[in-house]
């Protein structure tokens, strides 16, 4: 556990620098104040954190030590990018991991051929390209569509993975992996010619999460209880930001600034990506850790804080203007995130006393039947 462990911290350190920078784009105070950070603040959350946890888990499940080169390189990029260094060392050392995360993938695939890895490969190569064009010097506003696919195309691999466990057939599948194919395409599109690309990819993500309605599970599951219903409650809200963020491509396409630039921003970043995040992580950190993440329902306090706080920014914030609903709200979704690292940790640690106490009863047992 320690030496995996070792690998999120500089994912952690991410994190925490593009909280800061959330807050000083919302303008208000922040602990640190530098004006980097704000630059940073995209590629810190989603390569550096995202990216990292990403490339761990992948990692753990190859088994080999050259997969881990991938999550080492972006976890110290991230590093790079709110240290005194230049900011191309970071943006390069991000450049290498995503590409050492496309290399982790390749004999991940060939084990077994299977669409799933296919489909998140996709995703690792629209982080390299986010990264490299960052690198060559592109804005960072018009390589969201390159990061959102990342983080999405990772994710429904993830749940097509899941899906088998109703029966899906071949067709199903090919369906998924064509979608992905047209998000891939809508993609370079969205920066060689914004005009139809971003419509073109709107209406691929809007294909993807119908696919994901009708195939994923969570849309069974979410009559369950406790950890199976918090699941799927997660992924479903998740789901929903991710329509929103494609309407407003579809109506409004490319937007580099303003409030429809943060409304699409958000939705991808926060609605859907950290609902994924804290919806998966009771499975991740038990395997990447090798820890029990129980389930307890003061869990769902985060989720709730992060789409009120959602809500309240979008809707009055960025549709009526009202700036400081558009800080309320970021705010919260700081908090959120904060608030379900501090319950996810208390989580662990109650569990490990629990483990222990068991431990030693039984052992007291055996001695005192001895």
């Amino acid at each position: 556990m320690t030496r995996r462990l070792a690998f999120l911290v500089p994912a952690g350190l991410s994190l925490l620098a593009g909280l800061d920078a959330a807050l000083l784009l919302l303008g208000v105070r922040a602990p640190v104040t530098t004006d980097r950070l704000p630059d940073a603040h995209g590629f810190l959350l989603v390569l550096g954190f995202v990216g990292t946890v990403i490339a761990l888990e992948r990692a753990v499940a190859l088994r080999r030590p050259g997969g881990f080169a991938s999550p080492v390189l972006l976890g110290i990029g991230g590093v790079l990018l709110f240290s005194p260094a230049p900011i191309w060392a970071g943006q390069l050392s991000l450049t290498l991991g995503c590409a050492a995360m496309v290399a982790l993938y390749v004999p991940l695939w060939q084990r077994q051929r299977d669409d799933s890895v296919l489909v998140q490969l996709l995703g690792a190569v629209l982080a390299t390209g986010a990264a490299l064009l960052w690198l060559r010097g592109v804005p960072a506003s018009d390589l969201i569509p390159w990061l959102a696919g990342f983080v999405v195309l990772t994710i429904a691999g993830e749940r097509l993975e899941l899906a088998r466990v109703v029966v899906l057939d071949a067709t199903a599948t090919g369906r998924l992996v064509a979608v992905s194919g047209a998000i891939v395409a809508g993609t370079v599109a969205s920066l060689l010619w914004p005009v139809a690309g971003y419509p073109l990819t709107a209406l691929a993500y809007l294909a993807l999460v119908a696919w994901l309605l009708v195939h994923d599970v969570a849309t069974r599951t979410i009559r369950a209880t406790g950890l199976t219903r918090f699941m799927a409650g997660c992924l479903l809200l998740g789901y929903a930001w991710l329509v929103v963020a494609a309407l407003i491509w579809l109506v409004h396409g490319h937007v580099g600034e303003g409030p429809a630039y943060d409304a699409v921003v958000h939705a991808f970043f926060l609605g859907f990506t950290i609902s994924m995040i804290m919806a998966h992580a009771p499975v991740i950190l038990p395997a990447v850790l090798r820890v029990r993440l129980p389930y307890h329902p003061v869990m769902i306090a985060p989720p709730a804080l992060l789409h009120a706080g959602l809500l309240l920014r979008l809707l009055v914030g960025d549709g009526w203007g009202v700036t400081v609903a558009a800080q309320v709200g970021g705010v919260l979704g700081v908090v959120a995130l904060l608030g379900f690292v501090v319950v996810s940790a208390w989580a662990v640690v109650a569990a490990s006393r629990r483990d222990h106490a068991r431990s030693a009863s039984r052992l007291e047992s055996r001695v005192v039947s001895s």
